[in-house]
């Protein structure tokens, strides 16, 4: 099975359904316009497929290999893609020109990102770790760890890591043990170990540059004593070549389910010697920035994952005969027909295809807010601020959910060859489990939406949105033909915002009733999202149909955003149902009854 990028999909998106035309006064927009994007889609699909695709079965195969010295050796061939794309410039698609980037816009970088998370989730992580590290040094580094930094950042040609996880704490990070003391000339001494660090030690950069959470030495106990350090693999020279090597080294690389191409390292810093990045005891909000942007990298490969298993499930249920269509034969000629011709295989595949197609527009619509979160109408900005706060959390869980259940889904439509190795659905299932868990699991996720997010600013994130949501539907009740899916936004947004009141009157009364209800309240916002992307990319569709055009794509379109009408959005009410029973029955048995 050869993956193909879809490139029709996302510019449809971009072109017709968000018109990112429209924001040429914003930054990197005035140089991004629908047929520049195009063509960068065109050259990113080619490069996923003809270059990063054909890896993805020898990076599971081989895995990272930890040698003697505590170097790593990256699969068959990484090594190579990895420098052709540092070479190509892909690294630096939306960096910021001062450092060497081509300031494309966060949105089309995202389009690019689902086209190599889907070829290889694994090898996608390197630069996207990378990336983060820049994001969080563009936040809050000094203008010295800015020049030293960012430009080989930038172009790919030195990784980055984020080290927060240490055995005896994952989302709890005020436990951390990890040490700083100060030298005295401005750096630390940094000891302690860290675990499950993504990329952390691997052959294909010169150097890789470690963000270390650390407590120095008499700060406050809990998350505001830490500190945030830049800890580089080689020590940077004044001219900018590379020193000494520092005492960060891998300790050991972890064994596991997926994801086996990227090397998730044990990391042990002995005396390092690292370099505070923003200010004391302010660690926690400079590496958010960082641990955001992972969380939103995370529900894509999520998603990604979901959509190239999908099309290894397509192709499977074309050319897999068994059994006759139970509507007479669609086969005559052969022995039996393809399964794609019964009932229930087609559910699956819609339930995947009409999550995966509304997936992709939630996470290009997201991005484009946080484009938007640059705009110089302050009430654009904040806007966009605030939904990036609010959707981070829901984007994360929800599409590594329900990517993961469409890689289920596919192993199920490849039966028993799903199950063997011969296939690529077991790899696909694997690969996309972690993602559930790693940057906060799915449940800290809707914990962090209900406890924080929802009551952040006075709750104006989310009424902004179910206003956004109440105008988009009054506005177009004209249009007989978007009527399906308006009341369908509609009922859902309602359903959505009756358990927002439910949660405001249960929640604060017992804490319990909000953590009960956490899971299932993000669910309906999920749902509630994809309906509205359904509505909008009906009505582009709708419209190129009214003006004459008779690519198929376009009522394809309108069938799949139906099915998901029908199929999928019903499951709002159950989750709003199961929502409103609260926390009695949850936390009613002691412990020793499990």
């Amino acid at each position: 099975m050869a993956y193909k990028a879809p490139v029709r999909d996302f510019t449809f998106l971009l072109t017709d359904v968000l018109d990112i035309d429209r924001y040429s006064n914003l930054p990197g927009f005035a140089d991004a316009s629908s047929d520049l994007v195009a063509q960068i889609l065109e050259e990113g699909a080619k490069f996923a497929e003809e270059v990063i695709a054909p890896l993805n079965k020898t990076g599971d195969q081989e895995g990272c290999k930890l040698n003697a010295d505590g170097t790593v050796t990256t699969p068959t061939g990484w090594r190579a893609a990895y420098k052709q794309m540092v070479e190509a410039g892909w690294p630096a698609l939306s960096s910021d020109p001062a450092y060497g980037g081509q300031g494309m816009p966060a949105v089309v970088s995202m389009a690019y990102g689902q086209m190599t998370a889907a070829a290889s989730a694994a090898f996608s992580m390197y630069p996207g770790l990378t990336h983060g590290v820049y994001s969080a040094l563009i936040a809050a580094g000094s203008e010295e760890q800015k020049a030293t930094y960012l430009p080989k950042l930038v172009s790919g040609e030195w990784g980055g890591t984020m080290n927060l996880t240490e055995p005896q704490c994952g989302t709890d990070l005020g436990m951390i043990r990890t040490k700083a003391v100060p030298n005295g000339d401005g750096s630390y001494q940094i000891t302690g170990q860290k675990i499950w660090i993504s990329s952390g030690e691997h052959d294909f950069t010169d150097n890789i540059i470690h963000l270390v959470l650390a407590r120095i030495e008499g700060a406050p106990q809990g998350v505001k004593g830490i500190s945030l350090f830049v800890v580089p693999k080689f020590f940077v020279n004044a001219d900018g070549s590379l020193g000494e090597r520092n005492n960060a080294k891998c300790a050991g690389l972890e064994h596991k389910m997926g994801i086996h191409g990227n090397a998730t390292a044990v990391m042990a810093y002995d005396d390092a010697k690292g370099w505070l990045v923003g200010k004391e005891n302010e660690g926690l909000k400079a590496m958010f920035v960082m641990m955001n942007e992972a969380r939103l990298g995370t529900g894509l490969q999520g998603l990604s994952i979901g959509a190239a298993a999908y099309q290894a499930a397509v192709e499977f249920a074309k050319e897999r005969l068994q059994g006759r269509s139970l509507t007479g034969p669609k086969n005559p000629d052969g022995p039996a027909d393809p399964i794609i011709v019964h009932p229930d295989v087609r559910r699956m595949l819609m339930e995947s295809k009409a999550f995966i197609e509304g997936g992709q527009a939630f996470v290009l619509w997201t991005a484009l807010h946080a484009d938007l979160q640059h705009s110089p109408d302050e009430a654009v900005a904040t806007k966009a601020k605030d939904y990036m706060g609010l959707l981070t959390p829901v984007l994360k869980a929800y599409l590594t959910d329900r990517g993961f259940h469409v890689a289920s889904q596919a192993m199920q439509v490849h039966g028993g060859s799903g199950y063997t190795e011969h296939f690529p659905a077991s790899q696909y299932l694997r690969d996309a489990r972690i993602t559930m868990i790693y940057e906060g699991t799915n449940g800290v996720q809707a914990l962090d939406l209900v406890g924080r997010k929802l009551a952040a600013n006075g709750g104006r994130a989310v009424m902004t949105f179910f206003q956004e949501v109440d105008a988009y539907v009054a506005e177009r009740q004209a249009n007989a033909e978007l009527k399906p899916f308006l009341d369908g936004l509609a009922d859902t947004k309602a359903k959505l915002q009756e358990a927002t009141f439910w949660l405001m009157q249960n929640g604060v009364a017992n804490p319990d009733n909000a953590g009960a209800a956490s899971t299932d309240y993000l669910h309906v916002f999920g749902l509630t999202a994809l309906a509205y992307m359904w509505a909008q990319m009906a009505e582009a569709a709708q419209a190129k149909i009214a003006a004459g055009d008779t690519d198929p794509f376009y009522a394809s379109k309108l069938t799949t955003g139906r099915f998901f009408l029908e199929r999928i959005l019903p499951d709002a009410a159950g989750h709003l149902a199961k929502l409103k029973t609260g926390a009695d029955t949850m936390m009613a048995l002691p412990a020793e009854a499990f």
